[in-house]
């Protein structure tokens, strides 16, 4: 099992698309453990609280992605597994970005939305941010719960804006998507082809802003491969639950997409009858809210492990 560094300088140019078109910035096999600098989703443009993003961005070229890498032996019919290893924040601080962007977020009009309402002012905040805890001002500490807000394999034909979730993964931003969570990625291309980026320090449910605490990290994860393991939706597991992850417009969509891939994973992997795990489902289940700003919104399903042992 070999370890792989994936710096800035061996990515080189970063993606804004998910697709199979880009040549892989590494090979690797399955069991290898990949080291990851990533960049910020605003590629680190918003250098202080006096850049405003109107200033430095042009949508829709924000979240850069790293990758793709690409992993031997896989094929389409396979599910990636990546286990989230440890993501720590990188560069100098104050670290941290979040950011009020003019017709972007859930309480404002935007562009699929549109309101007659003025846009938001832009208004950046940035703030130090440490494994200790995310400093908002003095007497108010958050405390540091990294993830990964973009990770995703490439669907098979389409390159797919790397701000939008769906089947392959993508902007989910679901707060689960951290260390000692493993996700599970349907392959769908030759290779994988695996991207990821846009990771925060600390996220609300729902993303409320549009914005979290971004942060460039170094991300480290290890790839292994099941075998025949067809997905249609990325599913997550940690010690303690099974979640299965849906992403559309509208909400319950999503919600439903999760729950019916979760009752599905229930049935086939731990040997439950469809209806009493429904009607379980109904009593004990959880949804997770990952973002409400996306051009999908994603749900993320779960059951709680101690569940599964007691019925099963």
């Amino acid at each position: 099992m070999a370890r792989h560094e994936l710096t800035l300088q061996r990515q080189g140019k970063f993606h804004y698309t998910v697709g199979p078109y880009a040549e892989p910035a590494l090979r690797v096999n399955a069991g290898d453990t990949i080291v990851i600098e990533t960049h910020d989703a605003f590629e680190g443009r918003i250098t202080s609280e006096d850049v405003l993003p109107s200033q430095v961005l042009e949508m829709p070229f924000v979240n850069p992605q790293s990758g793709p890498i690409f992993v031997e032996g896989a094929t389409k019919g396979d599910a990636l597994a990546v286990r989230i290893e440890s993501i720590v924040p990188r560069g100098p601080q104050p670290r941290g970005t979040t950011c009020l962007v003019p017709h972007f977020g859930g309480l404002t009009g935007t562009d699929v939305t549109p309101m007659l309402n003025e846009p938001l002012p832009e208004i950046v905040r940035k703030v130090e941010v440490t494994e200790a805890g995310i400093v908002w001002r003095k007497g108010l500490v958050f405390p540091y719960r990294p993830f990964i807000g973009t990770i995703s394999t490439s669907p098979q034909i389409d390159s797919v804006n790397a701000l939008a979730p769906g089947n392959h993964g993508g902007n989910m931003d679901l707060p689960d998507v951290g260390p000692g969570a493993t996700i599970y990625l349907p392959v769908r291309a030759p290779g994988a082809l695996l991207y990821l980026g846009d990771c925060h320090a600390c996220q609300g449910d729902g993303e409320l802003c549009g914005v979290a605490i971004e942060m460039a990290s170094v991300t480290t994860i290890t790839v292994d491969l099941v075998k025949g393991k067809t997905l249609t939706w990325p599913r997550l597991e940690t010690n303690e639950l099974i979640m299965s992850i849906g992403s559309a417009r509208p909400m319950e969509d999503a919600a439903r997409i999760a729950y019916a891939d979760l009752v599905r994973w229930m049935v086939r992997e731990y040997g439950w009858d469809k209806w009493d795990a429904y009607l379980v489902l109904s009593q004990i289940g959880r949804v997770r809210l990952g973002n409400m700003v996306d051009p999908n919104y994603t749900i993320g399903a779960s059951i709680r492990k101690e569940y599964l042992r007691e019925v099963a």
